[in-house]
């Protein structure tokens, strides 16, 4: 195949983070005196940036949510690897994918900081072109903006490009963007309704398609 930009999702797509993210949930409903919740409630508020993830955690609590947003933050940032792990084939995936002769870059709703952190942390970070998050560009997915910086800086076209990830955002963000989708289904997210391009069950699976 050609030399191809592929832009993964971070959350759901390159790491399993649901443990740490419902730690610094936790840590921030627990310090207003609210209830833990469990893993997969909060797994499924992820997607759409720290603030909607703050806010649905808050629902019907009378929290100040930019009090909230802060203590979840500073939790958050400090612990972000302590739990999270890679998904199966994606240390190894990666590096075939650069060697192969393409480029790669992640783009999420996550800060784009903390998501920066978590790869070096992980000793990925030089494999990508671009690592951008939450306040690298003007608006988050599925607002095309950081497709958009991923092209210019990969210096590729639209149409040797793919945005991959487990989530509706990613999907239509790629649709926005006019790039072409993966959706990857060993995620937490959902396609809800969105029709990928491709779709695969395991990241091997969805490197064997680009090697």
């Amino acid at each position: 195949m050609e030399p191809q930009l592929i832009i993964f999702d971070l959350d759901g797509t390159l790491i399993d983070s649901r443990a740490d993210l419902a730690a610094g949930v936790n840590h921030m409903r627990n310090h207003f005196g609210l209830e833990s919740l469990p893993l997969e409630t909060v797994s499924g508020y992820i997607g759409n940036g720290v603030r909607k993830l703050v806010e649905r955690s808050l629902q019907g609590a009378a929290v100040d949510v930019d009090e909230a947003l802060q203590l979840n933050k500073d939790y958050y940032f400090s612990h972000l690897t302590v739990h999270t792990t890679l998904y199966d084939g994606v240390e190894d995936g990666l590096k075939q994918l650069v060697g192969a002769g393409h480029q790669i870059a992640i783009l999420t709703n996550k800060p784009g900081e903390p998501s920066r952190e978590i790869m070096k942390d992980f000793g990925l970070d030089h494999l990508f072109t671009a690592i951008i998050g939450g306040g690298d560009v003007p608006n988050l997915k599925p607002e095309p903006d950081g497709v958009f910086q991923c092209l210019e800086r990969a210096g590729m076209d639209k149409s040797a490009a793919w945005m991959v990830g487990d989530h509706y955002t990613d999907l239509a963000v790629g649709q926005h963007a006019g790039v072409r989708s993966v959706l990857v289904e060993y995620g937490f997210g959902e396609a809800k309704g969105y029709k990928p391009d491709a779709q695969f069950a395991s990241f091997p699976e969805l490197v064997g398609y680009f090697v």
